[in-house]
């Protein structure tokens, strides 16, 4: 374990003397394979990680979700559902933030990415609020909170990357983050009131939207329901199978996001690619293709797409994920390091040694992730701890559908979370009339709550499981 607490620290501070994460774990990795086994099969561990990374099915279903996610900003699908939240939050005081909060929650379902979210209703939340004279703490600190949703509603890349790497199924992944997802919306909100309970000035009421207009909004979720209810129970009474009752669900909600344009085209994208998974359809690597041509068959129906915005987006999806695998292919050689020196073995036994409680294990990764977050960002977090601490865990008896749900809620902690919080950092370039430090004090009510929402995922994991369990 010693040399493994050594190339920790020695990766750490090679991150400190400004060298990228990911090179910083490959030649630390290399470097320590070469110690303890010579240069000859460090060289040729760094070069099978290398193509095996590179050539592996499982992993092309991240730049698939990273397309989807890009098509789906370019359609405009950001601004649909601002409008629907803001038309039943708005009057209320805080709404304009609650709306923001609930819109991010939405957008992470079609998109995957935190960044990408709270980019994207930066653009769409910060005028209006800006507008009715919401402080630029709350203003701000909502659009970064509501941001960190994008990682863990599905599809989720990190819950696809700790999938791969936990080897744990990914479409129960996906159905155990949604209710943590929605307790996150709602404890958000609790945030947003508390900060108007103590500075009533920094959240006005916005206009009142008439029902008629919220109807409106609305248009095509009546037919979608209706259509979904009259699938299920004709596959019920026998009519036709789960899986014809699901192609017939897919089509028909394209065919209604096309006829009504508006949310019901977030909609039909979550219905097409989730029902298509616990359909038994395809599979997750599939539904990201199936979601991604969806996707832009609703940016170019919307006229948002000409040439040069298609290669925009397949430019910008190529950048996104080429970073992503330089950080994953050196992450892959540092947990090699790591599997070579028993670190994973030596941890299980100085647990069984002092017979730590588990619920002390859990609560010390927890910490590990929050003191980390303040220093990487979270793709290089999960690569660099999962593969050291999910054998623990399983070892521990715990589930490790459950202990992905946790570490992508510490994750979310980390994105906001001073010095280093990546969705900080995002809106102070997008924003730059408002300072870092606003952003800052603007999170803090919001990484209250997530730690309150840590907390209570982890004293009950049933939260976590039950829609796992109830899918099937």
């Amino acid at each position: 374990m010693t040399y493994a607490l050594i190339a920790f620290a020695a990766m750490l501070a090679l991150t400190f003397l400004r060298m990228p994460i990911a090179l910083a774990m490959g030649v630390v990795g290399i470097a320590g394979t070469a110690l303890m086994k010579g240069w000859p099969p460090a060289m040729a561990m760094a070069t099978q990680v290398t193509y095996e990374t590179g050539f592996q099915y499982a992993f092309s279903v991240v730049p698939l979700f990273i397309l989807m996610g890009n098509f789906v900003t370019r359609a405009g699908m950001a601004e649909e559902l601002y409008a629907v939240c803001y038309a039943f939050l708005g009057h209320l005081r805080g709404g304009l933030a609650m709306a923001t909060i609930t819109a991010c929650g939405g957008f992470g379902a079609i998109c995957g990415s935190s960044l990408a979210t709270a980019a994207t209703m930066s653009r769409v939340a910060m005028p209006p609020m800006r507008k009715f004279g919401y402080s630029k703490e709350l203003s701000a600190g909502s659009i970064a909170a509501g941001g960190t949703l994008g990682i863990l509603i599905p599809p989720s890349t990190v819950l696809v990357l700790y999938g791969i790497i936990s080897e744990t199924s990914i479409g129960k992944l996906f159905a155990a983050g949604i209710l943590p997802g929605v307790i996150g919306i709602v404890f958000y909100s609790v945030a947003v009131q508390w900060t108007i309970w103590r500075k009533p000035e920094a959240g006005p009421r916005g206009e009142r939207v008439s029902w008629k207009g919220r109807m409106q909004l609305l248009r095509g979720v009546g037919a979608f329901l209706v259509l979904a209810t009259l699938l299920v129970w004709l596959a019920n009474i026998g009519m036709f199978a789960a899986d014809d009752a699901a192609v017939m669900g897919a089509l028909g909600t394209i065919a209604l996001a096309f006829i009504y344009r508006g949310v019901v085209g977030v909609l039909a994208l979550f219905a097409l690619v989730m029902g298509g998974i616990y359909g038994g359809l395809f599979t997750p690597t599939e539904a990201a293709g199936i979601g991604a041509a969806g996707a832009f068959a609703f940016a170019l129906a919307r006229g948002k797409l000409d040439w040069r915005g298609t290669f925009e987006v397949l430019l910008e999806s190529a950048r996104t994920t080429s970073m992503l695998f330089v950080i994953l292919i050196g992450a892959m050689m540092f947990a090699n390091f790591i599997n070579y020196t028993s670190m994973p073995g030596d941890l299980r036994d100085f647990v069984g040694r002092f017979e730590i409680s588990p619920i002390v294990v859990i609560a010390s990764m927890c910490v590990i992730y929050v003191l980390l977050g303040c220093v990487l960002e979270s793709i290089s977090m999960i690569l660099l701890t999962v593969p050291v601490f999910y054998p623990l865990v399983q070892h521990m008896g715990y589930d490790l559908v459950w202990f992905g749900i946790v570490v992508v809620v510490v994750t979310e902690i980390s994105l906001i979370t001073p010095p280093i919080g990546m969705n900080v950092f995002v809106l102070k370039t997008l924003l730059p009339d408002v300072s870092t430090g606003t952003i800052f004090r603007g999170v803090m009510p919001f990484i209250v709550a997530d730690i309150f929402r840590l907390a209570l995922l982890v004293a009950f994991p049933a939260i976590s499981l039950l829609l796992p369990r109830f899918m099937g």
